[in-house]
């Protein structure tokens, strides 16, 4: 079977984990006792415990003990399953997931975990979910392969039922260059706002890119990235209005980062073949709304082969 890989937003979710509480209330004896087997694969009450803060994380809410519970019958059957099919996620591909977590929150995965463990929890836990979710991801799509497939039909048919016939036909792909005011973490809030003062003094000053960038790069403590080239597909929608409506050579506003106050150049912005904005959201609403039915559906019905023993 092909091997597939699984857009990690719902993931992500799992990662808003701002201010949870800080160390395991019971003994460790206690932590390690099996609560349920599920096809032969034990879940303890530490893993009761951890599935609880990273729903808690993503919902905002403490969840009732059974769902909890039953998220990881679920996960382990998820995983039992895909393997009857030779499907398994390796350890590299799951810390290449959490190194991209670790990268969006502006820190490397060491940083990260420690920031987690701070926190109450281990880093194991949202692997384990992770490697779940994708061996998951894996074997419906190679399962059920045929009937997600989406045609162009589909699309107009979405898209006229959205009233979004009309919305943005050609996307672009935009050249932008990264620019940073560098500010110390230490410096607090004022010497936060002296960098946005900076910041926005070169914004007010950067009309070309030629001149722009010759000059940003002549500025103590400003550091001109590498340029990168994104699709208009491919941006949020928010960033994807911002780029459409700014004139080439400009600066997009500043941002607080964790190198600093952070600015994009746009020097570029040509019409692209590809897929418009609206017509990719399009398509991954519908695969979206498929792959979960198909999903669902699968697995209720090995759910009912499962062997399950509460202990």
């Amino acid at each position: 079977m092909p091997r597939m890989r699984l857009n990690l937003g719902p993931v992500q979710l799992w990662l808003a984990c701002a201010a949870i509480a800080a160390a395991l209330a019971m003994p460790a004896p206690a932590r390690a006792q099996v609560v349920v087997v599920a096809n032969g694969s034990p879940i303890t009450e530490l893993d009761i415990q951890q599935r609880s803060k990273l729903i808690n994380a993503s919902i905002h809410r403490t969840p009732a003990r059974q769902e909890v519970i039953n998220e990881l019958i679920d996960d382990r059957i998820k995983i039992a399953k895909a393997r009857t099919y030779s499907v398994e996620v390796g350890d590299a591909e799951i810390d290449t997931g959490f190194e991209n977590m670790a990268r969006r929150q502006g820190m490397n995965a060491q940083q990260f975990a420690q920031l987690l463990e701070r926190s109450g929890i281990s880093p194991g836990a949202i692997k384990a979910r992770m490697r779940a979710e994708l061996s998951w991801s894996q074997l419906v799509r190679g399962k059920f392969g045929s009937s997600l497939q989406i045609g162009e039909s589909d699309i107009a048919n979405a898209m006229r039922e959205r009233n979004e016939t009309g919305k943005e036909t050609a996307g672009y792909i935009y050249t932008l260059y990264p620019i940073v005011v560098v500010a110390d973490r230490g410096q607090g809030e004022a010497g936060i706002d002296a960098k946005r003062r900076e910041a926005e003094n070169l914004r007010s000053r950067f009309t070309t890119c030629t001149e722009g960038l010759a000059l940003a790069r002549a500025l103590r403590n400003v550091a001109v990235r590498e340029p990168v080239h994104r699709s208009s597909a491919d941006l949020p929608q928010q960033l994807r209005e911002l780029l459409g409506n700014m004139e080439v050579g400009r600066l997009t506003t500043p941002e607080v980062t964790a190198q600093g106050l952070q600015m994009f150049a746009l020097c570029e912005k040509k019409q692209s073949n590809g897929e418009s904005a609206a017509k990719r959201e399009v398509r991954e609403e519908i695969f979206n709304k498929r792959f979960e039915a198909e999903g669902k559906k699968y697995l209720e019905e090995i759910r009912k082969q499962a062997m399950i023993e509460y202990k």
